[in-house]
Parts: structure tokens; C-alpha cells; sequence
């Protein structure tokens, strides 16, 4: 098959599905796509993509990704009533780009095996405003013919995807990627709070942390949020204690002794505990600030998350 040829669909309009498909369709590709809420799909409508009523319609794609938030919803819209290869007509390949877990994801390959359908593990380092950026990254895993079919579409979505292996080693990366990211984004919150309370200025703090050997695109596009405190969502506490509770129990399963990720788990536990929500996770910088006896207020300062830099 040449990429010329590929349709795609898919399934899931979430913040980053939904912007994901839309890099895609930017891209030139054919694209169908279903998601439980149809009014979170219709605007993609604009820019060429086919918004379809069932997941029934996709079967007849070629690649149909899919990025759901649990293993279960993944299996629900795969295998569940009407789900994606329930018919005689199939996708010839699911590209899963959804945080589940190694056990999950191999029970989802080895159904998927029984009906035909190739299958490639496909998560990404990002959040939607990193998509719309153009510096996704990607990580696979699966069947290296796979690989190199999906690789074209995959290159839409940012700067580089990696080929990993076999079977499940793209999932054990996620999960040791979204565990590094809650550690990471707890101790900037850490060391932001114990700087401001003695005395130096929130923006100034970051800024120079961000210039410094220890800045990364992960600090710099946290930056406006702490400083400004606008917490308007990208990952919520709950998807961010989800991801740490995957890779603790990883690290149980391969006998690694994870205990800064345990702490972490915790103080994310007392967030998701005091009803946040649907809010950002950097609202943690505020449960730090709390616990050591401030109360935060904007900066109101005009400072660059760094993506288009």
C-alpha cells in the first residue's frame, strides 16, 4: 500500500485526538472520524473530514487510530456492541495512541490478531498544544511492517516517531514517560514555591530555570500556567494519578523501587482530593503553595511557553 492510498479513520475527540486528526486532515488525508459526543467532531467537518453516526463506518478504512482514555473504553469501541471489527467488513490496521496499560494493550493485539487486523501501539509525548505546534513526539511498538506503513501518517503529527520493538514496549514508555512527567512537574512546583516564598518573583524564577541546564520544552510550556496561574485543562489531576497508579504497579511487575513516583502519587492523590477536577494538573503549584502557608496570585505577566519559538 502506498500512502496515497490510505483512508483513515478515527475514533475519540478528545483534546488531543481531536487535534491529532486535525494535523492529518491538514496533511491531505482522508479522514472519517466518530466520537461518542458528535458535536466534539463536527468542526473538523470544516477542514475536509467525514464525521460519521456509528463506528460501524470506519470499518472500512484502511488505518483507523483511536484514543480513548482507558483500556475498557478502548475495548468497548473495538469489540464492544457495534464496535469497530464486530462485522465481516474490518480496518486493515488500529493505530492506538491511548495511555492504557502493557496487559491491556496485549489482550487488545491478541483480539485483534483473532479477527485479521494488525495492530500497532502508538502513544506520544504532548499535549494538544504541542500538536498544534508540530512537535509531537511519537513512539511505536508492533509489527516493524506496520512500522513502516503507518510511519507517513504518524510523521504528520510532530517531529520524529521512534519505532520501539515488538508486542508492548511503546506502552512500558508511556508509562514511564507520563511518570517522569508527574515527578518532573511536582518538584518545579517545589522549588517554584520555596523560591517565591523567599523572595524571588514567580516569571523570574521560571525564566531562568528554563534558561538553565535543567529547562526543557516540559518547563517552558508549564511556564504561562504557573505564573499566571490560568489552569485551564490540558491533563487533569485524575488522568495524572491514573498514569502514576500504570506505572507503579510496572515498576511492582518488574521489580523497580520507584519511590519518588510513590510520593508523587500522593501528593496528586491530595489534589484529586480536594476536588479538582476538571482543571489543570500544574494546579498542584497551588496545593504547594497551600501546604507551605501562601496563597498564590497572578503575576499577569506576558511570558512564552516556548512552542513557537
Amino acid at each position: 500500500m502506498t500512502q496515497a492510498r490510505q483512508t483513515i479513520g478515527w475514533i475519540g475527540m478528545g483534546r488531543m485526538g481531536y487535534a491529532m486528526a486535525y494535523r492529518l486532515l491538514k496533511g491531505g488525508c482522508d479522514v472519517g472520524v466518530w466520537n461518542r459526543t458528535r458535536a466534539k467532531a463536527e468542526p473538523l467537518a470544516a477542514y475536509g473530514a467525514t464525521v460519521v453516526d456509528s463506528i460501524l463506518d470506519l470499518a472500512g478504512r484502511d488505518i483507523v487510530f483511536t484514543m480513548v482514555s482507558t483500556t475498557a473504553d478502548l475495548q468497548q469501541v473495538l469489540f464492544g456492541p457495534g464496535g469497530l471489527v464486530t462485522t465481516d467488513r474490518k480496518p486493515r490496521m488500529v493505530i492506538d495512541s491511548s495511555s492504557i496499560s502493557e496487559d491491556g494493550s496485549a489482550q487488545v493485539r491478541a483480539e485483534l490478531a483473532r479477527h485479521g487486523v494488525q495492530y500497532l501501539a502508538a502513544p506520544v509525548s504532548g499535549n494538544a498544544k504541542v500538536v498544534k505546534a508540530g512537535k509531537l513526539a511519537v513512539v511505536t511498538s508492533g509489527p516493524r511492517d506496520a512500522h513502516d506503513i503507518a510511519e507517513p501518517y504518524l510523521a504528520m503529527l510532530g517531529r520524529g516517531v521512534t519505532w520501539l520493538g515488538e508486542g508492548e514496549l511503546a506502552r512500558v514508555w508511556k508509562i514511564a514517560h507520563n511518570t517522569m512527567f508527574g515527578v518532573i512537574i511536582q518538584s518545579l512546583c517545589e522549588i517554584t514555591v520555596l523560591a517565591e516564598k523567599a523572595g524571588i518573583p514567580r516569571h523570574a524564577f521560571l525564566e531562568s530555570i528554563n534558561n538553565s541546564v535543567l529547562g526543557s520544552m516540559y518547563t517552558r510550556y508549564k511556564t504561562p500556567a504557573m505564573v499566571n496561574l490560568d489552569f485551564a485543562v490540558t491533563f487533569t489531576p485524575k488522568l495524572l494519578m491514573k498514569d502514576l497508579d500504570l506505572g507503579l504497579d510496572t515498576a511492582h511487575k518488574y521489580g523497580v523501587p520507584m519511590p519518588t513516583a510513590a510520593a508523587t502519587r500522593e501528593c496528586v492523590q491530595n489534589a484529586v482530593g480536594r476536588g479538582h477536577d476538571d482543571i489543570d494538573f500544574s494546579i498542584l503549584l497551588v496545593e504547594q503553595a497551600r501546604n507551605s502557608g501562601m496563597e498564590l496570585k497572578s503575576e499577569n505577566k506576558p511570558v512564552t511557553d516556548g512552542l513557537n519559538d
